[in-house]
């Protein structure tokens, strides 16, 4: 039966191999899964990797092999996640390699949870394949969660991609896994199985969205600025002016404009002063951009002493006229779980201030631009969550981020990558304005329609792109999905019991 089978029959070479080299002939191969995410983009060999994995599955892989082949995948594709504390080298620096090893190891253990559900329970490629789609959703969302480099996302650089927009990414992971058991399983036959490379074709050349339109003459103009600041000057006090200089220097009309900006865009925390010193600061900036709204990220601090990761909109006249404080910080980054007990050992978060980490706002919401109308704030980490967009269309969404602390490393590629498929799934324009890069205009089709490169100072004036249509997914969000995952477990249970019902010859 198609992915149904569940005696463990199937290759059993490994079975025999020593746990060492089992262990590191499975985290190689999870390595090799994890060249289909940016910046290598080659998803096929992901999915030639998990019909291999599909194939090895069939004689019975467990916890230990699922965690190895975590390991692996993880290791290769969060490899970034050593250049945060590498910014500050003599007071973090010691952690980097710990901190890629737990993060690559604890994110495995979602895998190998699914691999030895799956194995003890005897339910065959059809239920791994649930399994494993269903804890990579449930990493998107238990301890604060991580949607980072799924499954799904190998298809980012693809037209599969526009699939997104009707099942949302843990869709693409779904049908990415339940292709490569079909492959694998020789219940499938081999019309079913030569049916899957057929239908990928064709999906790729059907879904491909073409070229972007002309922007028609009325389209607002959007001046992102990008001024390049490494994140070990950021907060030097001695070169602050001249990065506020830069700013400036990059917000003013470009010559030859044909029209004035309708707004203008600085990165996350671009404002080193706290919001309650930076009335200047503002003032002087949308002077300097002709008059033009503008949305900047700054730190913010309440009257009880709490600090925000802030965005503001102003008015014409600098005036603060909307705010919104980022709502999903980012664990030992923008705060410290369980401060009190690991403050003892001199533990504190990456982006503190002043001592003391952020606090998170109150709930996610539109926020108003003034002659663009409603607008999805994002800042930062809080563009990788799908489920966080919300039901209520804004115009557009707006992204900034310092990706400065990725350093020039494949974290800032994958997190533009992570915020086109955000726009597809929306149908919504995406604004992204980052301090090194890669700032960008991106369609509601996930097109990029004009960036700046990493490390490189610079502003683009760039035509909003109109809304699409709400897409399936922004409707539905991942019910479907979810649905599907129960349906595909049960189905999987019922030929378990049906399996141990019948007779052996």
């Amino acid at each position: 039966m198609i992915l149904t089978e569940t005696s463990g029959r199937g290759p059993r070479w490994l079975a025999g191999t020593a746990w060492p080299l089992r262990m590191a002939l499975l985290a190689g191969l999870g390595a090799l899964a994890g060249l289909g995410q940016v910046p290598f983009a080659w998803p096929v060999v992901t999915l030639a990797v998990l019909v291999l994995v599909m194939w090895l599955a069939r004689a019975g892989v467990g916890f230990r092999d699922g965690w190895a082949l975590g390991l692996g995948y993880f290791a290769l594709t969060l490899r970034w996640i050593v250049e945060p504390f590498l910014v500050e080298p003599e007071r973090t620096g010691w952690m980097a390699p710990f901190g890629l090893f737990f993060m690559a190891a604890g994110l495995a253990l979602f895998w190998g949870a699914a691999f030895g559900i799956a194995r003890r329970l005897r339910l065959g490629l059809l239920g791994l394949v649930a399994l494993w789609a269903g804890v990579e959703v449930l990493r998107s969302l238990i301890f604060t969660g991580f949607p980072w480099v799924l499954v799904g996302h190998v298809w980012s650089e693809t037209p599969l991609a526009q699939l997104a927009a009707m099942v949302g990414v843990h869709g693409l992971t779904l049908m990415t896994l339940g292709a490569a058991a079909v492959l694998a399983s020789p219940g499938a036959g081999l019309l079913l199985r030569g049916a899957v490379p057929v239908a990928l074709v064709a999906a790729w050349a059907f879904l491909d969205p073409g070229p972007a339109p002309e922007a028609g003459p009325d389209a607002p103009i959007v001046r992102i600025v990008q001024p390049n600041v490494p994140q070990a000057d950021k907060w030097n006090p001695d070169l602050q002016a001249e990065h506020f200089e830069r700013l400036l220097s990059l917000s003013g009309p470009p010559k030859g404009a044909a029209r004035p900006a309708s707004l203008v865009v600085w990165p996350e925390t671009a404002i080193t002063d706290l919001l309650e010193w930076a009335g200047p600061t503002l003032a002087l900036g949308t002077q300097v951009s002709g008059g033009a709204p503008l949305a900047t990220g700054v730190v913010r601090r309440d009257e009880e002493g709490r600090y925000y990761n802030s965005l503001v909109v102003t008015d014409a006249e600098g005036a603060v006229r909307d705010l919104y404080d980022k709502v999903h910080l980012v664990p030992f980054g923008e705060y410290m779980p369980y401060r009190s007990l690991l403050s003892r050992v001199g533990l504190r978060a990456i982006a503190d201030v002043q001592g003391e980490g952020f606090t998170a706002g109150t709930g996610s919401r539109l926020i108003d631009v003034p002659g663009l109308g409603p607008v999805r704030p994002l800042i930062c980490y809080e563009g990788i969550f799908a489920e966080e967009i919300g039901r209520e269309r804004p115009r557009f969404l707006l992204l900034v981020t310092n990706d400065a602390w990725f350093g020039v490393s494949a974290g800032p590629q994958q997190h533009l990558a992570l915020g086109r498929l955000r726009a597809i799934e929306q149908g919504l324009p995406l604004v992204r304005a980052a301090n090194t890069g890669i700032s960008a205009m991106i369609d509601g089709k996930g097109r990029v329609l004009a960036s700046l490169p990493l490390n490189e100072a610079g502003a683009l004036d760039a035509a909003l792109p109109p809304a699409l249509a709400p897409t399936l997914y922004s409707r539905w969000g991942d019910w479907p999905v979810a649905v599907l995952l129960l349906l595909a477990i049960a189905w999987a249970f019922r030929h378990r019991a049906l399996d141990r019902a019948t007779p052996r010859a």
